[in-house]
């Protein structure tokens, strides 16, 4: 079994991670969250063109003339897809039939409306609630849960390897302007369960290494024990990364956000498990003693 250095690497890349929280934490706080239709409320059509190729600029010009507040017109997959989403106004009943009689005006018939969605702003703003207890009721739940199996140390290293995970995906989703919504939501409790994983493999690891090898600081020894658990967190991370870039690139549209924050997850969680929950075992000295004294 080949014996990588990981530990070697315990300060620069904790150095760097500490800044990509922080920049993390500025871009949510300073740009925020593309939240979706899921929490902000308003309309979404789905637009496929049928006979004749639409121009998403005059489509945009279309929609823009209508006074519907805030639209934002993609292509849906293909060039012949659209996505539109936009601020709900007026009588709902008879908003779509407006919609379509002013685009039968504006780009003729040439088209059909393939889905429409209506999220009220009472629903969206629960639904965005019911999304932030979710995550801090599983982050909870899984320092519970590590506090009992291990030791405090072990909870510490685990839940900030998870908050890392966490903050650095929504930061990304952040710079990129990329839309949030419930799916996300799922990718994220996903993403602490996975990263949760990981962790308490090597952690168990480091536990079993502490009895055995009682002449062997932390440093070297959870090293020791990165690497011998290091073919099955490859093996596992490539295995979940395959079945994710299917769905990122085959999946369709719907699922791309889904699939990019758990393709994040996966590797963040990885890396965090041997950069993050390590070096804070590291820095709190665990030893036999310790652990020992808090089973006592």
């Amino acid at each position: 079994m080949k014996h990588y250095k990981f530990n070697k690497f315990y300060k620069p890349f904790t150095a760097i991670s500490a800044v990509l929280v922080i920049i993390s934490l500025l871009l949510l706080g300073i740009k925020g969250l593309n939240l979706g239709i899921d929490f902000k409320g308003g309309t979404l059509i789905e637009l496929r063109a049928i006979d004749k190729q639409i121009n998403i600029s005059s489509l945009r010009n279309s929609f823009s003339k209508m006074n519907l507040g805030d639209v934002a017109i993609k292509n849906f997959g293909n060039d012949k897809d659209f996505l539109i989403k936009f601020e709900k106004k007026g009588d709902n009943k008879s908003l779509i039939q407006n919609i379509k009689k002013k685009l039968d005006a504006y780009l003729g018939t040439g088209y059909e409306i393939r889905r429409v969605e209506n999220v009220g702003p009472k629903v969206s703003n629960e639904l965005l609630k019911g999304g932030l207890i979710a995550i801090a009721a599983s982050l909870g739940a899984m320092l519970f849960y590590i506090w009992i199996r291990f030791e405090w140390q072990f909870s510490i290293g685990a839940i900030l390897a998870l908050f890392h995970d966490v903050l650095i995906t929504m930061g990304i989703f952040s710079l990129f302007s990329l839309e949030v919504n419930l799916s996300i939501v799922a990718a994220i409790l996903t993403i602490v369960g996975y990263s949760m994983n990981d962790t308490v493999v090597i952690f168990d690891r480091v536990r079993e290494n502490l009895k055995k090898h009682l002449d062997i600081k932390i440093f070297e020894l959870s090293n020791l024990s990165i690497n011998e658990t290091l073919s099955r967190t490859i093996i596992t991370s490539l295995t979940t990364l395959l079945a994710l870039f299917s769905i990122f690139f085959f999946g369709g549209e719907i699922l791309k956000g889904f699939a990019f924050a758990m393709i994040l997850g996966v590797v963040l969680g990885t890396y965090s498990s041997i950069f993050i929950a390590n070096p804070v075992l590291v820095y709190l000295r665990v030893s036999y003693k310790t652990i020992v004294k808090d089973e006592d």
